[in-house]
């Protein structure tokens, strides 16, 4: 494993990251004990950075996570946690609330939950349209004075919001969905956060296991499953984009690489400040995933993916319409 500074102020992070959302749902079922033995294998396999959410199971996967680090040198592990977004008892989402008040109440409540004293990095999950910015960022620098956070990230977020933001305190990283298939981030958002020396840790980088190489049209569709109602997993755009999927198995399998394998490496090839996070929820998946990092991709290659799939050939937008439109990533 080899590692990398995130952004010009940030800690030093595996080239490969484990975001860990998929173990406490959004998915379909998930399992603890999979979920657990996964971090582990993950953590014996050099991986530092795990990604979560205080919202990702309403509170459920910091819990997980908290019971797979007992007894593990908390100094050796990055915590990235997202918060403010607000749940019904029903799992549905109620907007954000990034507040500095609601702020504090919400970090006291992940540090229990992980069990932990401090959190690595701190980050707003989406911009709170009633709150500027700056006060969202003011308070998380508050809380690195007083020993709770040590960075402060941001995510799905515009390049506006991204200066302003570091315009109040450093930012180690951007969280962003990234991959072959959501590459709308290289047009503005990508380069401001280079001139600023901000980081890219990007999620989504298989597509929600769209372009993983595993994925069956059907799948996914249960309710509670995101994928039961994102647009690339519906209808006529099934298959054309698995049509896509097609297209980038033969290259791989001319490399003697998984599609996955593949699709994380064209991530990661990107640049030395994008670390893709993988969503590998049992130990096989992310065994497959640490094999994208042997993965060398010549210019040779690089042609015959972007023929194969070309930006913007993915048929659907990533998210629905109804949430995107409330996306600043997006604007």
């Amino acid at each position: 494993m080899n590692y990398v500074q995130l952004g010009k102020t940030g800690p030093s992070v595996s080239t490969l990251g484990l975001g860990c959302m998929g173990m406490s749902g959004m998915y379909g079922p998930s399992d603890r004990a999979d979920g657990i033995a996964t971090i582990h294998a993950a953590l014996d396999a050099g991986i530092n950075l795990l990604d979560t959410g205080d919202f990702y199971g309403m509170g459920h996967n910091e819990m997980l996570i908290g019971e797979a680090l007992k007894g593990i040198d908390r100094d050796k592990v990055i915590i990235s946690v997202k918060t403010g977004a607000l749940r019904d008892v029903s799992g549905g989402f109620n907007g954000m609330d990034n507040r500095p008040a609601a702020l504090k109440n919400f970090v006291a409540y992940s540090l229990q939950r992980l069990g932990v004293d401090y959190i690595d990095i701190y980050r707003p999950a989406r911009l709170d349209q009633n709150v500027p910015i700056e006060d969202t960022i003011g308070v998380i620098a508050d809380m690195i004075k007083a020993g709770y956070v040590r960075h402060i990230g941001l995510s799905e977020v515009g390049a506006d919001t991204i200066r302003r933001a570091a315009a109040v305190h450093p930012i180690v990283d951007l969280q962003i969905e990234y991959s072959l298939i959501s590459r709308g981030i290289e047009d503005a958002i990508l380069p401001a956060c280079r001139d600023l020396g901000i980081s890219i840790t990007a999620y989504g980088v298989l597509s929600r296991g769209l372009i993983s190489g595993h994925w069956q049209k059907g799948d996914g569709q249960g309710k509670g499953d995101f994928r039961s109602h994102s647009p690339r997993f519906q209808g006529e755009n099934v298959d054309r984009n698995l049509a896509l999927v097609e297209a980038l198995r033969k290259i791989a399998q001319d490399k003697g690489v998984s599609v996955a394998q593949i699709a994380i490496a064209w991530v990661a090839a990107q640049g030395a400040d994008i670390i893709p996070l993988v969503g590998a929820r049992k130990v096989e998946r992310l065994e497959e995933a640490l094999g994208s990092q042997g993965v060398q991709l010549s210019p040779a290659d690089f042609a015959a993916i972007e023929t194969a799939v070309p930006k913007n050939a993915a048929a659907g937008g990533r998210y629905p319409e109804a949430m995107l439109a409330h996306m600043d990533s997006e604007k």
